[in-house]
């Protein structure tokens, strides 16, 4: 479809997301990082010097509305394709039709090209002599990181940037742009929108606002008016409208920290089926998997630790690997590390350990450090630094007894738990030898 085509469209006819798609970049919600005031992205466009724009990034964050706005600011003709459906033959048409309109009009055609990843090599080459020459300038849109999926010639040719999923307080101002909106929203309708229903939705779309919308515009004009004439939109037809159940997980009041805190307990208890449901409670809610992989890492070194020294790798291996594959693939791991977590020997003699050591420094003399432990190098062995340190590498067994601070000081005292008791039994072994 041509964005500037002469024969009218019914815009009530479309859906609500695409008809609250804004005109304007100063309309155009989130995305500071690259259309805020001065970013090079927004100068570009303003400027009209865009030749190819690769945009990547979650759905619903404004790859397409992207698009429209600058077609709708540089007075270009407008063409649209997903990268499922044209092939190479038609792509020549497009391209064509766009010389076409420039020659008979002088304005340029926007090819957009949703899920651009999925075009191939071929493909991607026709594109190239006449991105180059400036019409049609492309857009292409895709999920998928860019510098993987597409070829070098084409990222060669294309200002890159990527898209992040919108805040909530972007997506509860789009919602509510759109109940005011007279001639493109649902203005004309009246609607009593629940606060807390569109909390519920900006929460859990998980920065879509396509998804956002479109469970607005299903909810406000599926249900019936009551008696006051008005469409009352409350959390229960919310819920409804985006099939998920409201979950009692405020992220800043208590039902986030009871959560948590019930989780953090039941892996501390050894209950593992407690732990994932918690866990899953707070995935189902929309937590953060880093602040859940956070939690888990914090109790691995506190409450299992030497017990089962693995137990932290595998606690930071799921942190890495959730950020890596991400949602919802991410739960898999954490649900590993949560059981093995849960299901470890216990021990928090670590945690014990440094909270007396801290105890100490903070409140008594601190203690120089030995001469023969200190930095020998540069004048050091001038004033006596190193002299009689005794290298433990040299002496059976790798150790040799050896004062390590002036006044004897003991805080670790491991248990006779898992992997622990072996350290108990090593640390006497020694000490029995230095007698």
């Amino acid at each position: 479809m041509d964005f500037f085509e002469e024969k009218p469209v019914d815009i009530k006819k479309l859906p609500l997301a695409v008809r609250m798609r804004p005109a304007s970049l100063d309309d155009f919600t989130g995305q500071a990082h690259i259309l805020g005031k001065g970013k090079l992205l927004r100068r570009a466009i303003e400027a009209d010097r865009l030749s190819s724009l690769i945009l990547f990034g979650p759905p619903g964050v404004g790859k397409t509305s992207l698009a429209w706005c600058v077609a709708n600011i540089t007075k270009s003709y407008y063409t649209g394709i997903n990268a499922t459906t044209p092939n190479v033959e038609e792509l020549r048409k497009i391209i064509a039709s766009a010389k076409q309109k420039q020659a008979n009009t002088n304005k340029k055609t926007i090819l957009f090209i949703d899920e651009i990843h999925r075009f191939n090599k071929a493909q991607q080459d026709v594109l190239l002599p006449d991105i180059e020459s400036g019409n049609p300038v492309l857009i292409g849109a895709t999920v998928h990181n860019p510098f993987f999926s597409l070829a070098a010639p084409l990222l060669s040719r294309s200002l890159v940037c990527e898209l992040k999923s919108l805040k909530e307080a972007d997506i509860i101002a789009i919602l509510n742009r759109a109940l005011k909106d007279k001639e493109s929203g649902l203005g004309s309708l009246k609607i009593k929108a629940d606060k807390k229903a569109l909390d519920f939705l900006a929460h859990t779309c998980e920065g879509d606002a396509r998804r956002a919308l479109n469970a607005l515009e299903v909810g406000a004009l599926t249900t019936p008016k009551s008696k006051d004439g008005f469409i009352d939109f409350n959390l229960e037809v919310a819920a409804e409208s985006i099939q998920k159940k409201p979950v009692v997980y405020d992220k800043d009041e208590d039902g986030h920290y009871d959560t948590a805190s019930a989780f953090i307990k039941s892996m501390r208890g050894s209950d593992p089926d407690a732990a994932l449901y918690w866990m899953a409670k707070m995935l189902y809610a929309g937590e953060d998997p880093r602040f859940i992989c956070r939690r888990v890492c914090i109790l691995a070194a506190e409450d299992v630790g030497n017990a089962d020294p693995l137990a932290l790798v595998l606690a930071n291996a799921a942190l890495q690997i959730s950020e890596f594959v991400g949602m919802p693939e991410a739960r898999i791991p954490l649900a590993q590390v949560v059981i093995y977590v849960s299901c470890a020997p216990k021990s928090n003699a670590s945690y014990l350990a440094i909270d007396k050591a801290m105890q100490d420094i903070e409140n008594n003399k601190v203690q120089d450090v030995p001469d023969h432990l200190k930095d020998a190098t540069l004048d050091g062995e001038d004033l006596g630094h190193g002299k009689d340190y005794k290298y433990a590498h040299d002496y059976k067994g790798h150790y040799v007894k050896q004062k390590y601070t002036r006044k004897k000081v003991r805080y670790y005292e491991p248990t006779e738990i898992g992997y622990e008791a072996k350290i108990k039994e090593r640390m006497a072994k020694l000490r029995r030898n230095e007698k």
